[in-house]
């Protein structure tokens, strides 16, 4: 063969290079070539020449079809200790579906040579695929969208893999919008074959643009026993929002999510919000069925929330105190000369603290009071402070008040990192600590400074309200817990209520004992193969055609009442569980369920109500959830797909299992 007076040179023997798949070598005259059977391109093929500069030919050329890059290029036999592999990696669609692809261990030497490339097998180039990866990426880390317009990122993908098309933004919105359709279905499914019950958690976000949205989130304790949480909607609200519209909201959410029948729980942030609200949800959502516990356990809200409007108040009060506190700390920081003579104080008045000194950030509390704490370690220091500013020194009774505030906000600090720190905040935690505080509050009133009582009467108001919805809920929450039930309530009350603690504890136990027995019926409804949902009482209406309806409920009442009841009876006579740190309640009730099969069921929605939910990045911020700017400019649809499917990918990539969807191979890089 000839090609243009040039001879092939054909090949007595296989050449040590797969890159000579896709050269043709060729003599003319005293030379040789190289010729691409892609695009005709001539380069060097003299033996001298090595394949380094053919390999990178092949990567940048852009007339091969359907070819990835990757699986054109192999090392050369190394040492059997320096192989970098990768495993087989099939992108069968349906496989990628249905299969989950298992992380492989990959050994990396940090003297490893350049040239010395991965081996993968198997590998081809999907645009689509590309595609929906790129758009799974952007949801997962939250990158804005427009980084796809980005120069870097363009030349970073071109130079990666040739073949792909950097698709413009608005494709990337369809591709997210196409995966949020797919996840959401996937939600809803698993939603409608949950055995429990659903707590609705209703969180409202503010914005950048001073736009409000509302967040609302599912809780629930799964088939497995594991606490989980989903965003379901993220609703941007109109300017003039009013209470009707954000209940319609809400209801609209649960019709569209077909959850209706399963809520067991509305939580909502705000403890001051219309109680009409959640009646309107009550009214829609639960007409004609009976609620559980006469709605008292429907309405929570979110003890994170009253606490830190507690501290609010508590702020305004000592505003003035606070930045005088301010000033002197600033002026104490503001030269190397006044912190030498500050340390002068320190020692002459035999200070020993070794704390330096803080300037706070006015909108975390957490940080005004660590500054607080330390100066009023360094208190009789300050009142030595030569060139003070008379207008920034703090009278003894001033000082006196910073103490004793100092004093709430560390209980506040404390219980608030319980609260946000714990990985699995099932309900019953939240009881000991909410009744310390009222405990506290109650003391704190009986100060003899009018200042200090004042300021306590005015918290104490506030967290009565909250109280008066959340306390039974929180009671029976904490009963549910095998190591206090309901000892914890008797030992709280007797010094709450003092001589009216009897009554209190029976209205507990009452409370209960009605939710317990609404438990009782729908289970035996349900094993006659009834259809009404948990915690539904069946309908009062009249059927002609079975007159005999209110038949069943009237002879459960009477001859099963009984045998309800000492199941519960049964789970309270027993000793408590020993404490221990280790303690998992959710696996102590899955343990348990054959021993208690109905108090199960309830332990189980009740320990899944969401009765306050705070991460640890915003517990102490005293201006709410702010969304971040990127996701202002977006249309609601968009913002609320986005965000959904961030907390559903989020939670597959946390805890990864054969049914999680993962559309990408994760690698561990192990170094020698």
């Amino acid at each position: 063969m000839e090609v243009a007076n040039e001879t092939v040179i054909k090949k007595p023997k296989r050449l040590t290079s797969v890159v000579w798949n896709h050269f043709e070598r060729v003599r003319k005259a005293d030379l040789c070539y190289a010729v691409c059977v892609h695009c005709n391109k001539k380069l060097s093929g003299s033996s001298n020449s090595g394949t380094t500069h053919l390999r990178n030919h092949l990567m940048r050329c852009l007339k091969r079809f359907n070819y990835d890059v990757s699986q054109l290029l192999s090392a050369k036999k190394r040492k059997k200790e320096n192989t970098l592999t990768i495993a087989n990696i099939s992108y069968d669609e349906g496989q990628r579906k249905e299969e989950y692809l298992k992380p492989t261990i990959v050994k990396y030497e940090p003297e490893q040579r350049k040239d010395e490339v991965f081996n993968v097998q198997s590998s081809w180039f999907d645009q689509d695929r590309s595609r929906l990866d790129l758009a799974r990426m952007i949801i997962l880390h939250g990158y804005p969208l427009a980084m796809v317009e980005h120069v870097g990122f363009k030349v970073f993908v071109k130079n990666l893999q040739p073949l792909f098309d950097v698709v413009p933004n608005s494709t990337v919105e369809l591709s997210c919008m196409e995966i949020y359709g797919k996840e959401r279905q996937k939600v809803h499914d698993m939603l409608s074959k949950l055995q429990g019950r659903i707590n609705l958690a209703v969180e409202m976000w503010s914005s950048p643009e001073n736009t409000n949205h509302v967040c609302m989130m599912a809780h629930y304790i799964g088939d497995d026993w594991k606490l989980q949480k989903k965003i379901l909607n993220f609703v941007t609200l109109d300017s003039s929002h009013t209470d009707d519209l954000l209940s319609g909201v809400i209801i609209k959410c649960l019709m569209d999510w077909d959850i209706g029948s399963k809520l067991f729980a509305v939580r909502l942030d705000d403890f001051s919000t219309n109680d009409d609200i959640v009646l309107r949800i009550k009214e829609q959502i639960l007409e004609n069925k009976s609620r559980l516990s006469n709605g008292q356990l429907l309405d929570v809200r979110s003890a994170a929330h009253v606490l830190n409007s507690i501290v609010q108040d508590a702020m305004e009060a000592l505003r003035v105190v606070l930045q005088k506190i301010r000033g002197t700390v600033r002026y104490v920081k503001s030269s190397q000369s006044i912190q030498g003579k500050f340390k002068e104080m320190v020692l002459q008045t035999g200070i020993n603290s070794q704390k330096n000194l803080v300037l706070d950030c006015p909108i975390r509390w957490n940080s005004t009071y660590l500054m607080l704490e330390t100066a009023i370690e360094y208190r009789n220091a300050f009142c030595q402070l030569p060139d003070l500013d008379l207008d920034l020194a703090l009278s003894d009774e001033e000082w006196e008040w910073a103490s004793s505030i100092t004093g709430y906000l560390k209980l506040f600090v404390e219980i608030i990192n319980v609260f946000s720190s714990n990985k699995c905040p099932t309900a019953n935690i939240y009881f000991p600590e909410i009744c310390h505080v009222h405990i506290q509050l109650i003391d704190w009133c009986k100060s003899p400074d009018n200042f200090l009582s004042s300021l306590a009467a005015k918290m104490k108001a506030k967290f009565d309200k909250y109280w008066s919805k959340c306390s039974l809920s929180l009671a029976v929450a904490a009963i549910l817990d095998p190591r206090f039930k309901m000892k914890l309530v008797e030992y709280y009350y007797s010094q709450i209520y003092g001589s009216t603690a009897l009554e209190r504890i029976k209205e507990v136990s009452d409370g209960l004992k009605e939710l317990f027995s609404t438990y009782s019926i729908c289970s035996t409804l349900m094993d006659q193969g009834s259809a009404l949902p948990l915690g539904s009482l069946p309908s009062s209406s009249n059927d002609g055609r079975d007159r005999l309806k209110g038949f069943d409920k009237f002879l459960h009442e009477t001859s099963q009442s009984q045998t309800a009841i000492s199941d519960l009876e049964k789970y309270l006579d027993e000793p408590v569980f020993p404490r221990n740190c280790n303690f998992n309640i959710l696996n102590w009730w899955r343990v348990h369920t054959p021993r208690y099969p109905i108090l199960s069921m309830m332990a189980r929605d009740v320990l899944g109500t969401p009765m306050s939910t705070v991460s640890q990045e915003s517990a102490f911020h005293a201006g709410g959830r702010v969304l971040d700017s990127c996701r202002c400019p977006l249309t609601p649809e968009t913002r609320q797909a986005l965000i959904c499917t961030h907390d559903w990918l989020r939670i597959q990539s946390d805890d990864p299992g054969p049914s999680s969807s993962h559309y990408a191979l994760p690698l561990y890089v192990e170094t020698n």
